[in-house]
């Protein structure tokens, strides 16, 4: 049975929109992208990359119940909810479906990590109680809009992610989330390029915490740079603030971490309660990302013992930190899929990670590495600066590609230097002629390296 998430009419009174072609449709769910488009959704139709407009027949043909479009753009494909600016309107719609609901709200940024604590602290609140979350990375000037909108009224909580590229935008997300509890997760130079210092990020992300309710709840990470300008936006904004981290007086305190094979053990305090919990997660960046998870969840007023308890089912996202074991012909290989994005802080502890990671019998831990971006006239140290954290991580082979990763290929030693190319089409040859029965590959990049390619390679090997 389709739940009704929008009637018509709530729609159109939370948008200020008009009603063409019926007013009786009833929306289960809420879409702007016809290949995921499930029947019964309000399609919208945003102008991005893409005008939405022309999906608008291909979406009701899909069984869309309506779709938000623009005043003007009456197309005559059926129901339809007029608006002067879709945009606005899905922001509307948001906070409609944010202030009609009881939910505890969870938001979360910060340069390392949002997507994983994001998945983590899900889980964790799942354990209580129905919990709403942003899919993928749905978090930007519409994905946290989308994501509100889709909350359903009788959700207990909802975990939102919150994204930027340039300044003053994580404060706009955060009034249209107004959470309960704000997470940052670390501080790092992702989009250095773009604001200038690492003290400039630690502000923009610090403007999470203006959007936090009266009485919401501010986690910090302890060690991580310019914490300072994190705490003092917290002691403006929030009514409590919490550090996570492994220091002595950490409200949220780690006080062991131990790697296993297929995830790790960890015992930690929170605000005076001790737990012991598995992660089932491998990487030492889940240290603190795990607790950060379970430290939200909590003061949003999650069960503390089953957060913790749920996080043994936690597994990372393909491109996340995915693991696949790959059968191919000349035996079989664990690629590590963390393709999707990189920062010099996500790179190297995922370099460093790999000394944990135990090769089969005469395997060898390799990195297959594309360009970080965004990282502005230092990009050519912050590249040749992973050399040291691929020696501590014991990886053997180190394959670069993009013309920033020369930087790094050039700083390694000999006998760690695998090959370099230009894109990382031309490094999956190079690649696959050197592997063999044991290895552990990690690819990672920027999205914008397309290091996915090489991912589907390595899987492809496993149906020759």
């Amino acid at each position: 049975m389709l739940e009704v998430l929008w009637r018509a009419e709530d729609a159109a009174a939370a948008t200020g929109g008009r009603l063409i072609g019926s007013d009786s449709w009833i929306a289960g769910g809420v879409s702007i992208d016809t290949r995921t488009l499930q029947p019964g959704d309000l399609f919208v139709a945003l102008k991005d990359a893409r005008d939405g407009h022309d999906f608008v027949a291909d979406a009701m043909a899909k069984g869309a119940c309506a779709a938000l479009i623009s005043e003007g753009r009456a197309l005559g494909h059926g129901p339809a909810l007029l608006a002067p600016n879709v945009l606005e309107a899905l922001k509307a719609l948001g906070v409609a479906a944010r202030d009609r609901s009881a939910a505890k709200r969870v938001a979360i940024t910060g340069s390392v990590g949002k997507t994983s604590v994001k998945e983590a602290t899900l889980l964790c609140l799942a354990a209580t109680a129905r919990t709403h979350a942003s899919v993928k990375s749905y978090n930007n000037h519409w994905g946290v809009p989308l994501t509100l909108a889709r909350m359903p009224e009788a959700a207990a909580f909802g975990v939102f992610e919150c994204g930027m590229n340039h300044r003053h935008e994580i404060e706009p997300l955060s009034q249209l989330v107004r959470p309960h509890v704000g997470v940052i997760t670390w501080i790092a130079p992702a989009h250095i390029e773009n604001l200038g210092t690492l003290a400039r990020i630690a502000e923009e992300k610090a403007d999470l915490f203006q959007g936090l309710t009266p009485d919401g709840a501010a986690l910090v990470p302890n060690e991580a740079p310019h914490a300072d300008i994190l705490m003092a936006a917290a002691a403006q904004w929030a009514s409590q603030t919490l550090r996570f981290g492994r220091a002595p007086g950490c409200e949220a305190r780690l006080l062991s971490y131990k790697a296993e094979a297929g995830g790790a053990q960890a015992e930690a305090e929170v605000l005076g309660r001790r737990i012991a919990y598995r992660v089932g997660a491998e990487g030492a960046h889940w240290a603190l990302n795990a607790l950060a998870a379970i430290t939200a969840a909590y003061l949003a007023g999650g069960d503390l013992e089953a957060a913790a308890a749920a996080l043994v089912d936690l597994r990372p996202l393909d491109g996340r930190g995915a693991t696949h074991l790959i059968k191919a012909p000349f035996g079989t290989i664990v690629v590590i899929d963390d393709a999707y994005n990189a920062n010099p802080a996500s790179m190297a502890l995922a370099l460093e990670s790999l000394k944990d990671r135990t090769p089969g019998p005469g395997g060898r831990r390799i990195a297959a590495l594309g360009d970080m971006r965004e990282l502005g006239p230092q990009a050519p140290q912050y590249h040749a600066a992973m050399a040291e954290h691929a020696q501590k991580g014991l990886v053997d082979l180190v394959f670069a590609a993009g013309p920033m990763m020369a930087h790094l290929a050039q700083a390694l030693p000999p006998q760690m230097q695998g090959a370099h190319r230009e894109t990382s089409q031309a490094l999956i040859d190079p690649l696959l002629e050197v592997l063999a029965d044991g290895d552990i590959v990690l690819i990672k990049g920027s999205n914008g390296s397309q290091m996915a390619r090489v991912v589907e390679a390595l899987k492809a090997l496993s149906a020759t």
